[in-house]
C-alpha cells in the first residue's frame, strides 16, 4: 500500500505550511512601518527612506537557501520588473541568521544576486532587528506598502508555490494594482507558505 509512504510527506509538508505563533508587537494591516538600514549585496546601506518618491515598497522577507524562496525567486523577479517602473520596486530582506544555515550568509547573497542577476535591492538583516518589527515568519513572506508607508497587505505572494503556470490568485500583483487605482487590496492578508525565519541562538543556548 502506498498510504504509510504517504504519510511523512504529508507530515513534513504541514509542518513547512504551518504558520509560526503571531509577534504580538508586529506590523498588521494599517500600521505605518518604520525606517530602517541594511546593508545591501553591493555593499551600500539602504533605508526605506530611499524610497521617498517611490508610490509604495514590496518589501519581501525571503534567503538563498529555502525550497519556496527558490520556487519564488523568478516571481520576485518578475514582479520588481513589472511594478518598479509603475512606483513599487521591491526590497528583499534575508532574515536568517548564518549561523543556523550557512547559505544564507551575506557572501552567499551576494553570489546569488550575481547569479541570478537581482534587479532589486537584496539586503541582509544581521542582527535580525527588522524582521520581529514586520512579524515575518515564513520565506517568503510579503509586506506592501503605500507612498505613506502604511502596511497594506500580508502575506503570500501567490496561491500556487510549485506551479506557476497555474495559479488562480495572485495576491502581491492585485494588491499593487488596486493600490495603483486607489483602492483597497482585497483580500489585504493571507497565509504566508515557505521555510521558517531561522533565528540566531540567545546568548548561553
Amino acid at each position: 500500500m502506498k498510504t504509510p509512504l504517504l504519510l511523512p510527506v504529508a507530515l513534513v509538508a504541514y509542518l513547512l505550511l504551518t504558520i509560526s505563533a503571531t509577534n504580538p508587537k508586529a506590523y498588521s494591516v494599517g500600521d505605518i512601518a518604520k525606517d530602517f538600514s541594511l546593508k545591501s549585496v553591493n555593499g551600500d546601506t539602504v533605508s526605506l527612506s530611499d524610497y521617498k518618491d517611490a508610490k509604495g515598497v514590496i518589501v519581501i522577507f525571503t534567503c538563498n537557501h529555502c525550497p519556496f524562496a527558490q520556487l519564488y525567486e523568478q516571481r520576485i523577479i518578475d514582479l520588481h520588473r513589472m511594478f518598479a517602473p509603475q512606483g513599487f520596486p521591491v526590497v528583499a530582506i534575508n532574515p536568517n541568521s548564518p549561523l543556523i544555515v550557512p547559505e544564507d550568509s551575506f557572501e552567499k547573497m551576494q553570489e546569488r544576486a550575481r547569479l541570478k542577476h537581482y534587479p532589486f535591492a537584496y539586503l541582509f538583516d544581521e542582527h535580525q532587528t527588522v524582521y520581529p518589527q514586520f512579524g515575518a515568519t515564513r520565506t517568503p513572506h510579503v509586506f506592501v506598502l503605500d507612498e505613506n508607508r502604511v502596511v497594506r497587505y500580508i502575506g503570500a505572494i501567490d496561491n500556487n508555490a510549485e506551479a506557476p503556470s497555474t495559479t488562480t490568485q495572485r495576491w502581491v500583483e492585485n494588491a499593487v494594482n488596486a493600490l495603483i487605482r486607489g483602492e483597497k487590496p482585497n483580500p489585504e492578508t493571507t497565509k504566508s507558505v515557505g521555510c521558517t525565519v531561522k533565528k540566531a541562538p540567545s546568548k548561553g543556548e
